[in-house]
């Protein structure tokens, strides 16, 4: 399938005059189709206080002809000025052509009538920080990175392991007990090795008091874990990170805390603290909600100004030497039953910690529904961007039960399905959404990417995926190694410092090469996306600024050359020319020149 010859428009700055638009602001949006579509003119429909709206848009004289982005110098192009009405404004474009009417949403063209639910989005809300546009983002989880010096003494429920001799746990008893003694200031000590990556921003996995190596059962949410290296040792990692221009993330649990935590023990101690209206206990039984019944992570009550007052202060105290939260389970924060303070808490937070703070949901489906709404900035992308990957990706031998829960494993999906659905849940957010979450390929939670493609060309082209698609990769530390696993538990193996069999130097070159790529090119971090080609082994899109186009090309197996229509200099593993070559497996990036 051929997309070359379809209208466009997308949310980045070639299409959109102001990404950060004040309610109430004129905006002017612009719509880019091929001369041979053959439109004969274009309605801008914006939805204002829950009606339609439209606006006749004209031909844009300045942009048609001229060289735009390096590429489709025949385009046409449309300009309309709309006013953003509502904290968010929908949008779409409707075409006249001799052959009727047709749509053009997020979701792409069509000539049948849809539901407002795959618009384009203009967003008043607060943007995110600028700083976050431009970042790469490298998750460590703190037990397995790094030690500083000899394991510490454990308390008696942990079982201490040795760092290159006992291998993960991967399920049954002792996953959650298992220690190999990374902390913070192991972390410090190996800050050239992300930096050299070309990661700018550490997220660590939760660093409180807990009874656990994950720790998101917190026991206390007002000191670092002694075992980590205590408060101290977080002031020094954030101190040498912000020293190099680089931030660091946390990692709350909003949803619950752990069973041994202050707010709930003074609770089920005593019906009458004040703490009981932070957790949901029968009254009748004195039984008490938890994250899907396990009763080491007792619920927090989002309806308990307690609940509300305490997450706020503990959020807030933490800034400085964070520069703000991933959120754990953010989908299911003050939900229960009757209860749905989600939207509320979400903005809530988000305001306390102020503008310069990253605030990033996860969700492993479908988050859409709680983004651009003035909270979560973003979310950990798994439905829309680390699924379809997979499917497309995988190896013939994978076997795995299934995908973050998903019965049935991983299914073996062609091209066009995998871009049908990078669209179709990108079609559900705001541009601004989209290109603020984490496109990932693995984490803590996961199965590694090494595991799922079976061979390093593909995790490869997966990578190169990552680092060419809009959206902030993040990078689960020890992937850049090729480390395997076949579950999120399994996955959390020690990094291989001192195991050169463990690491697959040609992956970790290419680590650097790809993401170092994003970093020196502003359209992989800042441009639009156009779908070029798609079938069942090849993928084309273009990255466009005003300025510029990179075209990139990924084939996960050989297939028919294809025809640029413009003259490239290659960029990466790409020869100068006009014509793709049929090469494969292969990733090749092309700059537009004319």
């Amino acid at each position: 399938m051929r997309f070359v010859g379809e209208p466009h428009h997308d949310g980045s700055a070639l299409y959109v005059s102001s990404r950060e638009p004040a309610l109430g602001s004129r905006v002017t949006l612009w719509l880019r189709a091929p001369r041979a579509a053959g439109i004969t003119g274009v309605h801008v429909r914006t939805v204002c206080d829950g009606e339609p709206r439209y606006t006749e848009a004209r031909v844009d004289e300045s942009r048609t002809g001229a060289r735009v982005g390096g590429y489709g110098a025949d385009d046409v192009w449309w300009h309309a000025e709309v006013t953003a009405v509502n904290p968010v404004t929908p949008y779409r474009f409707l075409l006249h052509t001799g052959r009727g009417q047709f749509w053009l949403t997020a979701a792409g063209p069509v000539a049948h009538d849809v539901t407002d639910a795959g618009d384009f989005r203009l967003v008043c809300h607060q943007a995110p920080p600028s700083w976050m546009s431009d970042a790469i983002v490298y998750q460590i989880f703190p037990d397995r990175f790094e030690r500083s010096g000899p394991m510490p003494d454990l308390p008696d429920w942990a079982l201490p392991r040795d760092w290159d001799r006992d291998p993960v746990i991967p399920s049954g008893p002792g996953t959650a007990q298992q220690f190999y003694g990374g902390d913070l200031d192991g972390i410090t000590r190996r800050l050239d090795h992300i930096q050299g990556l070309g990661a700018d921003t550490v997220y660590l996995t939760p660093i409180f008091p807990a009874r656990s190596n994950h720790r998101y059962d917190a026991a206390s949410f007002e000191h670092v874990d002694p075992l980590l290296g205590g408060d101290e040792a977080l002031h020094r990692l954030a101190g040498a990170l912000h020293a190099r221009g680089m931030r660091l993330l946390g990692d709350i649990t909003t949803n619950h805390c752990g069973d041994a935590h202050e707010w709930f023990t003074a609770a089920v101690s005593d019906v009458n603290a004040l703490e009981r209206e932070m957790f949901y206990f029968d009254p009748h039984t004195g039984d008490y909600e938890s994250w899907w019944g396990v009763k080491s992570l007792p619920k927090l009550n989002w309806g308990s100004e307690l609940v509300r007052s305490s997450m706020r202060a503990v959020l807030k105290k933490w800034l400085g030497p964070l520069d703000g939260w991933r959120v754990d389970v953010a989908n299911m924060t003050g939900r229960l039953g009757r209860d749905d303070h989600n939207h509320e808490v979400a903005a809530m937070l988000r305001e306390q910690l102020g503008a310069q703070a990253a605030f990033i949901a996860e969700h492993n489906h479908d988050a859409s529904h709680d983004l651009d709404r003035d909270g979560w900035h973003g979310t950990m992308n798994y439905g829309g961007f680390t699924r379809p990957v997979w499917a497309w990706l995988r190896g013939p031998e994978l076997d795995l039960p299934h995908f973050l829960g998903v019965p049935g494993g991983v299914p073996e999906r062609d091209g066009l399905d995998t871009v049908a659905t990078f669209r179709a849940f990108a079609s559900h957010m705001s541009w601004r959404s989209l290109t603020h979450s984490w496109q990932l390929l693995d984490s803590h939670d996961s199965p590694r990417i090494r595991t799922v493609t079976g061979s390093r060309e593909r995790h490869l082209l997966a990578l190169g995926l990552q680092a060419t698609l809009p959206g902030t990769p993040m990078v689960f530390a020890g992937s850049e190694f090729g480390l395997t696993g076949i579950n999120g538990e399994h996955s959390r193996t020690p990094m291989p410092w001192n195991r050169p069999h463990d690491q697959d130097l040609d992956t970790l070159a290419a680590y650097r090469d790809l993401l170092g790529l994003r970093r020196a090119e502003p359209a992989l971090r800042h441009g639009g996306l156009r779908w070029l080609h798609a079938d069942a082994d090849c993928l084309v899109f273009a990255r466009e600024t005003y300025e510029e186009s990179l075209l990139v090309c990924v084939r996960r197996a050989p297939g028919p050359a294809l025809s640029m229509g413009a003259q490239a200099q290659g960029v990466y593993n790409a020869p100068d020319g006009d014509v793709i070559p049929g090469d494969g497996p292969s990733l090749s990036v092309w700059r537009i020149t004319r």
